[in-house]
């Protein structure tokens, strides 16, 4: 049973795979009144073949990888890779290494607010798929391509969220993956596109110009002398009008992140994610490396991003090994690791006030400055204190400080040690 038979929401990824194996091309995703898409049927075009139904991952959930992980944290040595990336420019390094000959790359962009994959065949072109787009993209006719790619053999990297890879996977059935890596990036969830929308409609009324470019998580690299930094852990927001004026906020200062992680506005099905343990549907999982500054403080690197790296399978570890060498950075324990990536461990918790909030969402009398004045809850002076007075920069300048002095009381302790072998030698 799932979505098709049973019209409960809280059962459907959203991940089109029914739509596109339909032979008939009698299944449509339509948004419904949160801004989520769903599958229709067609009955007056369906054969009813159960196709749609034996591709849904939801009832039949792909093969998932529970072997021993390889876990690795570090980021691009290449700076500008490393600040047009959302974490530590990972997935580029993968790319480079897996994408020599014969190859496609799938990935989500966006144009303006809407978000869609497509794929390239000239990992030139990679910068359109860099930077996580949180919305949740359009998927086209993406895994159908992937196919028709698989066999005509070339090799496929294929990038996503959890439920669009079991998507993948579940509608590729029997077709020969050999060639096929896919990588999935940690999700919390997705939310609702009305609220962009809201925020667009208020950025036009008041900046008469529409959004051409929105980067959910803007580096902000800048120099301090001749060294660059970044504000990744900010997550700072930039939005570019098409009359190019830009807004930039930082995340405690922003009504998305802070009504989202709310979990006011997710996909009803988030709440109830099946992927949402250490079982992962993809070759490589990718996410920022949280918790840096409690177990890693080496890789904190000027705050410019950093990434996690978890590789589930054996074609996964051997990619990622090659790729490695492009990324400053050490094998991590992953269940270290896990202890900061609440999404491999839970789905998020179901905010009882959500039906309130999506009607106002949804509602054409509550505007965007209404909706975040109802719903925003600015952040405390406590909580500014502790990310801007006494943040990870802080406490990370502190321990390097510290590292700097136990090195230089090491390199005493060494080079006395060897002076008395030196003496004891003479005697």
């Amino acid at each position: 049973m799932c979505y098709l038979d049973t019209d409960n929401k809280s059962e459907c990824f959203g991940c089109e795979a029914c739509m596109q194996i339909c032979p008939k091309k009698a299944i449509s995703m339509l948004e419904d009144e949160e801004g989520f898409r769903y599958p229709v049927i067609d009955k007056d075009k369906c054969i009813n073949c159960n196709l749609c139904r034996r591709s849904c991952p939801y009832s039949k959930m792909p093969k998932k990888y529970e072997q021993k992980k390889y876990t690795f944290g570090g980021y691009h040595k290449d700076w500008k890779i490393r600040d047009l990336s959302t974490s530590g420019g990972a997935f580029s390094a993968i790319v480079e290494e897996y994408c020599d000959e014969n190859y496609v790359i799938f990935g989500a962009t966006s144009n303006g607010i809407d978000v869609y994959h497509t794929y390239i065949e000239d990992k030139q072109k990679i910068d359109m798929f860099r930077k996580s787009k949180y919305l949740q993209s359009k998927i086209g006719n993406a895994f159908s391509d992937a196919k028709t790619f698989l066999q005509q053999g070339k090799k496929v990297l294929f990038s996503g969220t959890p439920c669009q890879i079991a998507g993948l996977r579940a509608f590729l059935k029997t077709t020969n993956q050999e060639k096929l890596l896919t990588v999935e990036v940690i999700c919390e969830g997705v939310p609702s596109s009305l609220f962009i929308k809201k925020y667009e409609d208020y950025l036009e009324n008041k900046y008469h110009s529409q959004i051409e470019k929105l980067d959910y998580r803007y580096t902000n690299t800048h120099n301090i002398g001749y060294i660059k930094h970044g504000k990744w852990d900010f997550e700072v927001m930039q939005v570019v009008l098409k009359n190019k004026k830009r807004i930039k906020k930082d995340r405690w200062f922003n009504p998305f992140w802070n009504i989202w992680l709310n979990h006011l506005m997710s996909r009803p099905s988030c709440y109830h994610c099946r992927f949402t343990s250490t079982q992962r549907v993809a070759d490589i999982t990718l996410g920022d490396l949280w918790g840096i500054h409690l177990y890693c403080p080496e890789l904190y690197g000027n705050n410019g991003g950093a990434s996690l790296i978890i590789c589930n399978t054996k074609k996964g570890i051997e990619c990622f090994k090659s790729a490695k060498k492009r990324l400053y950075g050490h094998e991590l324990d992953f269940e270290t690791a896990l202890k900061y990536q609440s999404p491999l461990r839970k789905s998020i918790a179901y905010n009882e006030k959500r039906t309130n909030f999506m009607k106002d969402l949804m509602s054409q009398d509550i505007n965007y400055m209404k909706l975040c004045k109802k719903w925003y809850q600015k952040p405390s002076f406590k909580l500014l204190y502790s990310k801007y007075v006494w943040g990870n920069r802080q406490k990370i300048f502190i321990w390097n400080i510290k590292n700097k002095f136990r090195r230089q009381e090491e390199c005493k302790k060494r080079c006395l040690i060897l002076q008395l072998d030196q003496f004891n030698q003479v005697k």
